[in-house]
């Protein structure tokens, strides 16, 4: 005979979930430093309408898109800085995946 007893104690849990949902609270500050660390500087204009707004990252400035995009090759030569050359947005993504996972697998 194989007995597997599985009882849960309800205040373990909830204190669990407690934990999980101050911590993923956080994530969107975190994220919001990140994408700044990775936003190239060359006047400083981009860092400073870099905003975060109701958990929302708006990078708004004119070359946003280009500078996200990350170094690359156009008809007009090579585009993007060479201080970002996975723009922005993917690596504070990457970020993200890998906070959440630590969240959830409570580190």
């Amino acid at each position: 005979m194989v007995e597997l007893d599985v009882k849960f104690n309800s205040n373990n849990i909830s204190n669990m979930l407690k934990e999980i949902k101050r911590e993923l609270k956080k994530v969107p500050q975190e994220a919001y430093n990140v994408f700044l660390a990775t936003t190239p500087v060359k006047t400083g204009n981009a860092k400073r309408n870099t905003k975060l707004r109701n958990d929302v990252i708006q990078a708004d400035y004119p070359y946003a898109e280009v500078l996200d995009k990350g170094r690359h090759m156009t008809t007009r030569g090579l585009r993007g800085s060479e201080q970002a050359p996975e723009g922005m947005t993917k690596p504070t993504e990457q970020y993200i995946h890998d906070r959440v996972n630590r969240i959830f697998k409570g580190k």
